[in-house]
């Protein structure tokens, strides 16, 4: 029988809406669509590469309570309502996941929250389990 075990953030939109952060799945660690928000304070920056900055802080945080790294991300979706907001974003990216090269996808659409510009949503393999 494989693990499976639900991280929570602490975010108030974990509670309302009735999801995790991650789900832990045996080796599998699927990380939920993590937006800017800051969830010690529940704010959020008005500027795209800041919420970037914080979207990959908030998904290091649980990747880390599920025993991995971004190293171990095989799977990244990014999702933006502009798309002219992705580009700006790339250095950011490209410092967690450059060396990793986890199969990508960017969708267009629309969030939440209008407060949101981007959200990242990651999939994971623990190693050695």
């Amino acid at each position: 029988m494989t693990e499976r075990r639900a991280i929570l953030s602490g975010s108030t939109f974990e509670e309302r809406i009735g999801y995790a952060r991650a789900v832990v799945d045996g080796d599998r660690v699927h990380v939920s669509g993590t937006t800017g928000y800051d969830y010690t304070t529940m704010t959020i920056s008005d500027d795209v590469v800041e919420q970037a900055e914080q979207c990959l802080r908030n998904i290091g945080a649980a990747l880390e309570e599920a025993g991995c790294t971004f190293a171990d991300v095989v799977r990244v979706r990014y999702l933006l309502p502009e798309r002219e907001d992705f580009e700006p974003c790339w250095p950011v990216l490209r410092g967690a996941f450059g060396d990793v090269r986890p199969a990508a996808t960017m969708m267009v659409c629309g969030l939440a929250d209008p407060a949101m510009r981007i959200e990242i949503e990651v999939d994971a393999r623990r190693r050695g389990q």
